[in-house]
């Protein structure tokens, strides 16, 4: 199979066209027409998954997070992107990440999210376009089979998604059911989880004056950047195991999240 039919997969189901302006989905390095045989998924690009690749002899790295955002002006080893490419270019892998468009598209980042906490009634948080069945966008709202105490309800969501901790504001309200959720930094969604008659919104990145939007009407937790959107492997790894057969995917082993707490 060669890298582009491969992506074709995962592309079906994330179109490019979703990602944002800013975002820089898409294959970052290698040959489209390259024979692949093993894939390694990730959260995030680091030297030492790329090293990993290596060792394992892997063909192509797929990663939700792109290894950059922004152009490089020159490739010498002189930051840990540079020397990602370097080292992946050298050995023939190929580097491709699936990042807004995983995250907008439906049974995305976001959806995964609400599977671990068996959402139900689900519809997204904000769609994109004005279509009355629309296909995708960012965030899910949904509720709980049945309603839950809020501090009950945090360690569940800390245990599930193995967080170190959890950022959030009061816990205002006697129980809590409909839950808002979007996978990485979803601040800009808070406003809507209000006015969609949220209960409790959970993402990650909050700035310390974005927890006042709360106002006592819905509880924010923030359960870190990594912590939302670590079961993007899942989806990567159902993409491309339905359809293929003889053909290796392996999760990384190593960890990348960059956040650590004491």
């Amino acid at each position: 199979m060669r890298i582009k039919e491969l992506l074709a997969l995962i592309e079906e189901f994330a179109p490019l066209s979703l990602q944002e302006d800013y975002d820089n989905a898409g294959l970052i390095c290698g040959d489209p027409e390259q024979e692949v045989t093993s894939v390694l998924l990730t959260t995030d690009i680091t030297e030492a998954v790329v090293d990993e690749a290596i060792a394992g002899h892997h063909d192509l790295i797929v990663s939700h997070h792109p290894l950059t955002l922004q152009g490089l002006k020159h490739l010498r080893p002189e930051t840990y992107i540079q020397r990602c490419l370097i080292k992946a270019i050298r050995q023939g892998i190929g580097i491709y990440s699936a990042h807004t468009n995983m995250d907008a598209a439906r049974q995305g980042v976001s959806d995964r999210m609400a599977d671990k906490l068996q959402l139900v009634r689900r519809q997204i948080l904000q769609p994109i376009g004005d279509a009355p069945e629309v296909a995708a966008g960012f965030g899910i709202i949904g509720e709980l089979p049945e309603a839950e105490n809020p501090e009950t309800f945090l360690r569940r969501v800390k245990a599930i998604f193995q967080c170190q901790a959890i950022r959030h504001t009061a816990l205002c309200l006697p129980a809590v059911r409909r839950v808002a959720l979007c996978g990485g930094a979803g601040a800009f969604l808070t406003r809507t989880a209000i006015a969609q008659g949220a209960d409790i919104y959970i993402s990650a990145d909050f700035k310390y004056h974005d927890f006042f939007q709360a106002e006592n009407r819905i509880i924010i937790a923030d359960i870190g950047h990594y912590e939302s959107e670590q079961f993007t492997k899942e989806i990567f790894y159902e993409l491309l195991t339905k359809k293929l057969s003889n053909f290796a995917v392996q999760f990384s082993r190593v960890q990348t999240n960059p956040v650590y707490y004491l």
